[in-house]
């Protein structure tokens, strides 16, 4: 049986943090769980959470670290998919364009659709994450056992990983799971408690599963104005597996990825932007500015000292609200061409 540690096993744990990296956050940690636990009235009950939650999180970012330069794109639909059907084929054929573009795979380990995007992209280039469920849910053939097939407990703690690995969603036809995933995705866009990514709703050709959910968010939503138009940018359907998996390699064709300092955005690019292009960009979306303008940059001093260092840079005071603007921003960006500046003809390309 388990035993707390001794006052001295606890002192020369934490002597043996103070080179860490990151011994400031897990300082915090530990004094939030010896906070927690000085509180009286928690049950088992609530330490089993708090324990399963934390091994849940540990199994994954472990199982997540040797692949973290790598891109990566959820496949999300229906377990209940029969690899006979139309919808299967598709993803099995997305995983695999998708795989051949440099991207892994993730899908939620079951059957259905997950087994077409574990099986395209095949074991060395896909991981499952699969979660306890009292049916339908073993893990499929096409995971690698050895470190890719990751279990989770809480779906929560599931879904927190879907979001944090992944750099696009390929969302398939599917049930109520399938409806969640998507929702709570729109959500993470909408709100920018998720960084900007691609998400591409696909149909096997003469279904009209996205066309009809697509028309039930324009009349019901949109023409209620329960949503702003914008936020009909956040995602994109279509029936072409190829044109979906260049939605959403075309993503990263410039932009490479965004963060805060305080209250300055900062885009990271592949390219650097002529100073004619990005006037255009200040004209164009000037709505979405708080104040001052959007401007090329070098590395932030703020910033953490990463790969990305090198990167040229936009910053911006974006106004926090208005995300379907800002993926159109980033798509702007994406459709700069570097080779129309080198000849000389910037002046038509804005």
């Amino acid at each position: 049986m388990d035993t707390i540690p001794s006052l001295e096993e606890l002192h020369a744990f934490a002597e043996s943090l103070k080179p860490h990296p990151q011994g400031d956050l897990i300082a915090k940690t530990l004094r939030q769980l010896f906070a927690i636990a000085a509180e009286p009235g928690h049950t088992r009950l609530d330490w089993k959470i708090i324990r399963s939650t934390m091994r849940d999180m540990g199994t994954a970012i472990s199982a997540f670290a040797p692949y973290q330069h790598r891109r990566k794109v959820a496949v999300f639909g229906s377990a209940r998919t029969s690899a006979s059907t139309a919808i299967y084929q598709e993803a099995l054929r997305f995983s695999e364009r998708i795989q051949e573009l440099g991207f892994m795979v993730l899908t939620g380990a079951g059957g259905g659709v997950m087994e077409a995007g574990n099986r395209g992209a095949g074991k060395a280039n896909s991981f499952g994450l699969n979660i306890d469920l009292p049916f339908e849910q073993d893990a499929n053939p096409y995971i690698d056992r050895n470190g890719k097939l990751i279990d989770f407990r809480y779906f929560f703690t599931r879904k927190l990983f879907f979001i944090r690995e992944s750099d696009g969603f390929a969302i398939f036809p599917g049930g109520m799971g399938t409806q969640d995933e998507c929702f709570e995705l729109l959500t993470l866009l909408q709100t920018g408690r998720t960084s900007p990514m691609p998400l591409v709703l696909v149909d096997p050709p003469g279904s009209n599963y996205w066309k009809n959910w697509d028309a039930y968010m324009r009349d019901q939503l949109l023409g209620n104005r329960l949503i702003s138009p914008d936020d009909l940018e956040l995602y994109w359907y279509t029936d072409d597996v190829e044109a979906a998996a260049k939605y959403i390699q075309h993503f990263y064709h410039i932009y490479h990825s965004s963060r805060y300092v305080d209250d300055l955005l900062i885009l990271r690019l592949q390219v650097t932007l002529s100073d004619p292009y990005v006037a255009f960009l200040n004209i164009k979306f000037a709505d979405i500015l708080v104040s001052g303008e959007i401007q090329k940059s070098a590395f932030l001093p703020e910033e953490d000292l990463d790969e990305t260092a090198q990167l040229p840079r936009l910053t911006l005071k974006f106004n926090r609200s208005s995300h379907g603007r800002l993926r159109q921003l980033i798509d702007a960006i994406n459709d700069y061409l570097p080779e129309a500046t080198r000849a000389g003809v910037a002046e038509e390309q804005v």
